[in-house]
């Protein structure tokens, strides 16, 4: 009997109607594959656990679906166009995924995986970027503004970027003045760039 969690049923209920078919059947292949599985919510999405240990996750997003084993690429080898989460990007229809008999070979490999006590080398994440070079139009307008100016040199490299790269955009001299004039603004009141998305 499989051990199945109820918030998973209604995640799938929840998800959009091309979702469900997808979900419904990674479910099925995973614990018909492993049948020791039990099944949890980590990060807000439906995961796998097997000995204890994250097996595998799967999501549903506004256009398509995402799944992935915990081992990555030592449970699926180097798979091309994985552009989203996961190890198989995006899936938009189940025909997107491997055959099922191909899924439950992996299935079986990652609880093998678990069951040696392996441990998988994760490649090492790549080093940050530096800050972004602020251009000087918009240095000179935050030197007249201390919060502003405060704000954006306390924010990490990757929210200066947005700001830089929003400027740095405008076609025109006035949206570009428009856009730093908006920007210090937004920073005086110690808001990110896309802080209206943030709740969302």
């Amino acid at each position: 009997m499989p051990t199945e969690d109820p918030r998973i049923d209604a995640y799938i209920a929840k998800s959009a109607d091309f979702a469900q078919p997808i979900l419904t059947h990674l479910r099925g292949v995973v614990h018909a594959a492993c049948p020791d599985v039990v099944e949890t919510v980590k990060w807000g999405m439906p995961s796998f656990t097997y000995g204890g240990k994250i097996l595998a996750h799967m999501a549903a997003f506004k256009a398509h679906c995402a799944f992935g084993f915990w081992q990555g690429a030592a449970v699926t080898g180097e798979r091309e166009g994985a552009s989203a989460m996961g190890q198989f990007g995006r899936i938009e229809k189940v025909k997107d995924l491997p055959s099922k008999a191909e899924l439950t070979k992996m299935v079986k490999k990652a609880a093998a995986l678990i069951d040696s006590g392996e441990k998988v080398e994760r490649k090492p994440k790549a080093a940050p970027k530096p800050p972004p070079e602020a251009p000087a139009d918009l240095l000179a307008a935050l030197r007249k503004n201390a919060a502003a100016r405060k704000t954006y040199e306390g924010f990490p490299p990757g929210a200066q970027r947005e700001y830089v790269g929003w400027i740095a955009d405008a076609k025109r001299e006035e949206t570009r003045a428009k856009r730093i004039e908006q920007a210090v603004e937004w920073l005086a009141e110690g808001k990110k760039r896309n802080w209206k998305y943030e709740s969302c």
